[in-house]
C-alpha cells in the first residue's frame, strides 16, 4: 500500500514532477530501485528533492568536487549522523552503496515529524513506505569514481536475490549529457531505473507567474532575455515593473560587470564535462545565435569542414544548449537552434559588445544592440512561443487534432522563390507516405496585413497536402483592421496576438 506525499506549499508549479517522484518513493516494491533526476543548472532540482527528503524522513548528500576518499569520508559522516549512530567508517563505494541500499523503511512518525534532513526513531512507529536515499550533484563523483554506476547495478541486482528492504535511491545532476550517458547504450543502469525525470525550464506562462510580471509584452521580453530558468530569479536584485523599466534592469541586473548573470552562458557551458575546446563550443554557439542554422553554414561561419562541426554540435544538442529540429514536411538536412534563450542573449547582445560593457558603457552597448536584439532575440524566441501555443491550442483553434508543430521550406517553381514557414501543424498519422497538414502560419513581431495573408494563401496552393490548411497569423504588435474584417469573415483564417499566447495556460 502507498502512502501520498503531500506537495510542499512553498514549491511553485512543479505539480507534474512532484507526483512523479512521490510515486516513485511510495511504491512499496522490495528491494533498491533507482531514480534519476536531472537538468541544467539553476531549474529547481535541488529544491523539491530537498523537501522529498524531508517529508519522507530521507537521507540527502549533496556531493561536492573532492577526491574520493574525502567524498566517501564526508557521505559516511552525513549518513551516520542521519542513522544517529555517528560517523560511519566506510571502507569503499562498494559498502556505501550497500549501506545506502540497506536503509529501513520510513514509518510513520517520520511523515509526521521528520525535519529537514533527520530521521526520527522511536518505538511505536508503523513502517509506511521505501526508505528515501538522494545522492545530489551526482556528476561530481563520477568524474572520480567511474566505476559508481556499476556499483549500484550490483547492488540492485543484490537487492533482489538477498531480500533487501525496499528503498529508493535518487540520483541528481546538472550535467545533461553525463546523467543521460547512465541510461543509454551500454550503461551499467540501462533498465535499472524505474523513474527518469528531466526537469525543463518553466515555459512562457508559467514563468511570467514566477516573476509576477502580468504585462504580456514585458513578460515576452523578459523571457527572451532569461528564459524560464527559476533560478534566476534569486540572482537579480529586483524585477521590471513596466516596459519603462526594462532597458534599465537589463543594463543593471544583467549587462554590467557586477551583475551575477553577466557571464552565465560561460559559466553554464564551462561545467560541462567533455567540452575541453571551449573556444570551439562557443563559436558554434555564436554562428547559431547569429543565424547559421545549418551544419553546412555554421561550418562555413567557422571556416570548417562541415564534418569537424558534427561533434561540437552533437555534443551541444545532447548537452542542452542546441535544439536540432528536423524539417517536418521535407526529408533535408536539420535545422539548429539555440535551446537557452540566456546563451542566445549573451552571444547576440553582450559578446560583440564586451569591451563597451566591461568598461561600464552598458546604456551605449545596449542602445547599439537594440537591432540585433530585436531581430536575433525576440524574432526566434516568438516564433518558438507561437509554435508552442499552437502545439497546445491547436485543436480548439481549427477544430482537428493536431501531433506535430515545427517548421518548413517551401520552393514555389513558378515565383522562384523559396518561402520559409514558422508554423506546419500536422495531423495524426503524418509520415513519409501519407501527409495531413492541419495548418501554416506566420508569426511575426510586426504588425501583420493582408499582404501577409496572401502571401501564406499562395504557399498553400503549392504545399503538397496542405490544400485545406487553415491559416494561422501570429503577431506581436496587432493586425491591420482590413485582416481582421477578412479573417472575420472566413473559417480557415485565424489571428493570434501577443496576449492569446499568453492567456492559455492549459496543457
Amino acid at each position: 500500500m502507498s502512502t501520498t506525499i503531500g506537495r510542499p506549499a512553498d514549491l511553485f508549479d512543479r505539480e507534474r514532477e512532484w507526483a512523479e517522484l512521490s510515486a516513485f518513493v511510495s511504491d512499496p516494491t522490495p528491494g533498491l530501485r533507482i531514480g534519476i533526476v536531472y537538468g541544467r543548472r539553476r531549474q529547481g532540482k535541488s529544491y523539491p528533492l530537498r523537501r522529498l527528503a524531508a517529508a519522507t524522513g530521507g537521507f540527502y548528500y549533496q556531493a561536492l568536487e573532492h577526491e574520493p576518499a574525502q567524498a566517501l569520508a564526508e557521505l559516511g559522516e552525513r549518513l551516520g549522523a542521519h542513522l544517529g549512530v555517528g560517523r560511519l567508517a566506510l571502507a569503499d563505494w562498494d559498502e556505501a552503496i550497500s549501506s545506502l541500499g540497506r536503509l529501513a523503511p520510513r514509518s510513520g512518525a517520520v511523515l509526521r515529524t521528520a525535519p529537514l534532513g533527520t530521521r526520527p526513531r522511536g518505538d511505536g512507529s508503523i513502517a509506511v513506505g521505501p526508505a528515501v536515499a538522494v545522492i545530489d550533484e551526482f556528476p561530481y563523483l563520477l568524474e572520480k569514481t567511474p566505476e559508481l554506476p556499476s556499483l549500484i547495478q550490483r547492488a540492485v541486482d543484490r537487492s533482489k536475490d538477498d531480500g533487501w528492504p525496499a528503498v529508493r535511491l535518487i540520483l541528481c545532476g546538472s550535467a545533461i549529457s553525463v546523467m543521460a550517458d547512465l541510461l543509454e547504450g551500454q550503461g551499467a543502469l540501462r533498465g535499472r531505473v524505474q523513474a527518469n525525470l528531466l526537469m525543463r525550464p518553466f515555459d512562457h506562462v508559467q514563468s511570467a507567474r514566477f516573476w509576477g510580471i502580468t504585462d504580456p509584452r514585458l513578460a515576452f521580453r523578459v523571457d527572451a532575455i532569461l528564459g524560464g530558468t527559476p533560478g534566476y530569479r534569486e540572482l537579480v536584485r529586483s524585477v521590471p515593473s513596466s516596459l519603462e523599466e526594462l532597458d534599465a534592469w537589463v543594463i543593471d541586473e544583467v549587462l554590467s560587470p557586477a551583475a551575477a548573470l553577466f557571464r552565465e552562458d560561460e559559466w553554464l557551458l564551462g561545467e560541462q564535462r567533455g567540452m575541453e575546446n571551449r573556444a570551439l563550443y562557443l563559436s558554434v554557439l555564436a554562428a547559431v545565435a547569429s543565424g547559421s542554422s545549418t551544419q553546412s553554414a555554421i561550418a562555413s561561419e567557422l571556416g570548417r569542414s562541415q564534418q569537424s562541426v558534427l561533434h561540437p554540435l552533437d555534443a551541444l544538442v545532447r548537452s542542452g544548449f542546441l535544439d536540432k529540429d528536423d524539417d517536418v514536411v521535407r526529408q533535408r538536412r536539420p535545422v539548429y537552434r539555440i535551446a537557452d534563450p540566456i546563451i542566445r542573449f549573451h552571444h547576440v547582445v553582450r559578446h560583440p559588445r564586451l569591451a563597451l560593457f566591461e568598461d561600464r558603457r552598458g546604456a551605449e552597448a545596449w542602445a547599439e544592440a537594440q537591432s540585433s536584439f530585436e531581430s536575433l532575440v525576440l524574432g526566434p524566441h516568438f516564433e518558438r512561443l507561437a509554435r508552442e501555443h499552437v502545439r497546445r491550442t491547436g485543436e480548439a483553434l481549427v477544430g482537428a487534432p493536431i501531433v506535430t508543430v515545427g517548421t518548413t521550406v517551401v520552393n514555389d517553381r513558378d515565383d522562384r522563390a523559396a518561402h520559409e514557414l514558422d508554423i506546419v501543424a500536422l495531423a495524426p498519422g503524418t509520415g513519409r507516405q501519407h501527409r495531413t497538414i492541419r495548418a501554416i502560419g506566420e508569426a511575426k513581431l510586426r504588425a501583420l496585413d493582408t499582404g501577409d495573408l496572401a502571401r501564406l494563401m499562395r504557399i498553400r496552393t503549392v504545399l503538397h497536402g496542405a490544400e485545406d490548411a487553415h491559416l494561422i497569423l501570429v503577431s506581436a504588435s496587432g493586425f491591420a483592421a482590413g485582416l481582421e474584417s477578412e479573417a472575420a469573415a472566413r473559417a480557415d483564417v485565424h489571428l493570434v496576438s501577443l496576449e492569446d499566447v499568453y492567456g492559455n495556460d492549459e496543457e
